[in-house]
């Protein structure tokens, strides 16, 4: 194996570990306010403003059928609401109802008490580095694939 294929093979790996981690943390936060990860991600995605499941899954790197499983259990939850798309006649928006806004909300005192704990124990310029870092990583990755579909 060549050393850019050890690098990309620890990369990836160390990218899903972080994954599982981060999905973990975020169970761990959302299960006492009656959500899940997936759940508070697709409430997340849309609390500033409603989007078709299609941007949503776009943004958060997922299918839209996953998405679109998660958004039917939130509108049935009352967490969430299909509003009309004027884009767009058969792609309706995911929006959060009232309800799904304040859960959303009862997350924040302990999510923000796990993020001071993750700084500190980062330092804060380290992990600020850690975030830039890994959105060029993402960025790089995206731009490989734009370019091996132009191909």
């Amino acid at each position: 194996m060549s050393d850019h294929q050890e690098l990309l093979s620890g990369m990836a790996l160390t990218v899903f570990k972080l994954n599982g981690q981060f999905l973990d943390v975020a169970e761990g936060l959302a299960r006492p306010v009656g959500l899940t990860a997936a759940h508070w991600q697709v409430l997340g995605a849309v609390l500033k403003a409603p989007l078709p499941v299609a941007g949503i899954a776009r943004d958060m790197g997922i299918t839209r059928q996953a998405v679109q499983r998660i958004a039917d259990i939130l509108v049935e939850k009352g967490m969430a609401e299909y509003l009309p798309n004027p884009a767009h006649r058969r792609a309706k928006l995911v929006a959060p109802t009232e309800r799904g806004r304040e859960a959303v909300q009862r997350i924040g005192p302990a999510h923000a008490a796990f993020a001071d704990r993750l700084c500190e124990a980062l330092g804060e310029d380290r992990a600020s580095d850690v975030h830039r870092r890994l959105q060029e990583l993402s960025d790089a990755l995206e731009r490989l694939e734009r370019n091996e579909d132009r191909a």
